[in-house]
């Protein structure tokens, strides 16, 4: 039997449903997933309806109300000792980049949404300068943290893929998705992050996801 709920967007866009599902999932915690599409009529009533917030994701577990990815990464913590990692600097740094993935790259989030029907297809206007800088700190992220704290692993903190690399999911499928050109180690950490069964178990959900849920703000980028 179910313990609870967790509402998401859309699997094809929803950057933020991908952290918090991913989460769940390393949880391992037994709820029903409901998915509401993004950029209908009905999308935000719908959404409200359900979450506190307004936003998704939002979790409901034995009771305990969760919404925001990373409160959502840190109740599945909770439940699971590997989603942050046990060496307490690395679990510092792992939070860290984690808090700055979550507050900031907002101009590669602005001209690169996530849309995983999306493939290796470069935009046609030239990406500015802000959003390069983005692609270089994110990816100087990923190296300073594998080298660090990688332990010879493809992750970025340690043996397992965990929160800080649910955070950073999204981001390669939009690297994906972009056809963005990287440094040969933060390509073999896409690589591996596409690789693992839960993102490509989102990767086949979202491309079930029918017709209808296909949004133009999403879907009509040069």
């Amino acid at each position: 039997m179910s313990q609870g709920k967790l509402v998401l967007g859309t699997k094809r866009y929803s950057s933020w449903s991908l952290r918090g599902w991913l989460c769940v999932r390393l949880a391992g915690l037994d709820v029903t997933e409901e998915v509401i599409p993004l950029g209908q009529e009905e999308t935000s009533l719908r959404i409200q309806s359900l979450s506190p917030s307004g936003k998704v994701p939002y979790l409901e577990h034995n009771g305990i109300q969760t919404w925001d990815s990373l409160a959502i990464a840190e109740y599945c913590a909770e439940h699971s000792a590997f989603i942050w990692p046990s060496d307490p600097h690395a679990r510092a740094f792992a939070r860290s980049i984690s808090a700055e993935m979550h507050a900031g790259f907002m101009h590669l989030r602005q001209a690169l949404p996530m849309n995983l029907g999306r493939i290796n297809r470069p935009r046609a206007t030239l990406l500015s300068a802000d959003v390069a800088q983005d692609i270089i700190r994110i990816t100087a992220i990923w190296s300073q943290a594998r080298k660090r704290f990688g332990d010879g692993s493809p992750w970025l903190c340690g043996n397992n893929f965990g929160a800080v690399d649910a955070m950073y999911a999204p981001i390669v499928t939009r690297f994906l998705s972009y056809g963005v050109h990287l440094p040969d180690d933060a390509r073999a950490y896409v690589e591996a992050v596409r690789a693992h069964p839960l993102i490509s178990e989102w990767y086949d959900d979202a491309a079930a996801e029918p017709a209808a849920w296909l949004a133009s703000r999403y879907e009509d980028i040069d």
